[in-house]
């Protein structure tokens, strides 16, 4: 069999979002990674663009992990043709089942809303898929425990990269060469999950780079969390957290409710977790011991940290509600869902704080806030941003630069090639100039498109 590796980089090349990678070893071809460009609407609407290759062809997919952005094309890929299995592990498996039909649901409610508002410029808007095709594309999904066979001679294999709950490297081996693609790589630090795993040998390494020019703060986020809350408490104010659904929203719950019962935090501060699928997802971490540190009574009292928002009458009854109260919502950078109508409701008055605790890719909601934008647009509508800003960069599910260099510094020998992908422009020259300074490892950084032949 030629062990040749065809590798085309059709998505988070240039960018943290739309992760695929169409990989052709042999006569096996497969695609790593199957997710949604967010962000700016010029990535947006690549999600919409005619795919580079036949999605009838592939004889597999395989996710590195449930965050929309790695896997929540796989949908639309179903609908353009695809009918093969997606192989992830067990974690991935019971996220993508709440994941993908929540993502299916909020874009046909977005469609909806754009149509009575009339603010789109498509007529009607239609979502990219429903929920019933997402729950339709569940139907592929194969739980892998370590390795699979995809091909004559190529296998997969998975390794925990601890980003949240499934997350995992994918090795690809034919011929005796080895491929890895890292996913989105974890932190050692994380106060809820178990850090990535020390990886095999491999020949060619495909590494992510969202913080690959920064470090994240010294100071102790747990405080600032704290002391954050507090303040605005003091003053009647609403602390407004957009939250990933899963991995950041548990870890603040978990944060909140260890910080209560300590008394830092007041026990009776109203706490509101504004996210079905975060509700879903808080309940599914607490099933899989294996990949979290977490006991089963800090388990019982994360789930039991904030009153639960299920029905959207519920979600527009909170924008009427005075503070104090902490609100965390999905989506994590402001770009949709229920944070939206939150944000409309209380990033106007000065005593509420509106705290971001994860990346925010560039042109996004979140992004534009944080760089100080006075007003933001959304449904169409103008809104003053008056509301404290604060950021605690602590809480990150992604290694910065020099915990990325430690992971890879425990590979048993030095791989033959890197190639960074996943991060905007200047973070990914930041790793590769981190990796050449360090390691004196050279590298290479595609561009949307572009294929490698290793």
């Amino acid at each position: 069999m030629n062990s040749n590796f065809r590798i085309g980089f059709y998505g988070a090349a240039g960018t943290v979002t739309g992760s695929r990678y169409l990989v052709r070893v042999g006569e096996t071809c497969v695609l790593v990674d199957c997710g949604l460009f967010q962000g700016p609407k010029r990535l947006r609407e690549k999600n919409r663009s005619p795919l580079p290759f036949d999605p009838s062809t592939l004889d597999a997919v395989l996710l590195t992990h449930a965050h929309l952005d790695h896997s929540g094309f796989l949908p639309a890929l179903m609908k353009a043709g695809y009918k093969g299995p997606v192989f992830c592990t067990t974690g991935t498996a019971d996220l993508l089942g709440i994941l993908l039909p929540d993502s299916g649901h909020l874009q046909e409610e977005d469609a909806r809303y754009a149509n009575r508002k009339r603010f789109s410029k498509h007529q009607p808007a239609l979502p990219l898929y429903t929920r019933a095709d997402a729950e339709a594309s569940l139907q592929l999904i194969k739980p892998v425990t370590e390795s699979v066979a995809i091909g004559p001679g190529v296998t997969a294999e998975f390794h925990r990269a601890g980003h949240i709950l499934g997350a995992a490297a994918i090795r690809l081996s034919a011929g005796g060469r080895h491929v890895t693609f890292s996913g989105d790589v974890g932190r050692t630090c994380d106060p809820v999950m178990l850090p990535p795993a020390a990886l095999p040998e491999t020949d060619l390494l495909v590494v992510e780079s969202t913080y690959g020019n920064r470090r994240h703060a010294d100071s102790d986020p747990t405080k600032d969390l704290v002391e954050l809350v507090s303040r605005t408490a003091e003053r009647d104010g609403v602390v407004l957290i957009p939250a990933f659904a899963v991995g950041r929203a548990q870890t603040i719950l978990h944060l909140i409710a260890g910080q209560k019962a300590l008394g830092k935090i007041p026990a009776d501060l109203p706490v509101f977790l504004n996210s079905p699928m975060a509700i879903n997802a808080t309940e599914i971490f607490c099933r899989h011991h294996d990949e979290q540190r977490l006991s089963d009574q800090q388990c019982a009292d994360m789930c039991g940290a904030a009153t639960y928002v299920n029905l959207v009458e519920d979600s527009i009854a909170l924008n009427k509600r005075q503070g104090p109260m902490v609100i965390v919502s999905a989506s994590g950078m402001a770009t949709g869902g229920r944070i939206v109508h939150h944000l409309k409701a209380f990033v106007g008055d000065p005593i509420n704080t509106l705290l971001f605790v994860g990346f925010q890719a560039a042109g996004t909601r979140g992004a534009a806030i944080l760089s100080g934008a006075k007003r933001v647009k959304i449904h169409g509508e103008e809104f003053p941003v008056l509301a404290q800003v604060a950021e605690i960069s602590g809480f990150s599910a992604h290694a910065d630069y020099h915990e990325l260099l430690d992971w890879m510094a425990e590979l048993p020998r030095p791989p033959e090639r890197l190639i960074v992908t996943h991060g905007e422009p200047a973070a990914r020259a930041g790793l590769q100039a981190h990796m050449l300074e360090r390691f004196g490892w050279s590298s290479d950084a595609p561009e949307l498109g572009e294929e490698v032949i290793f």
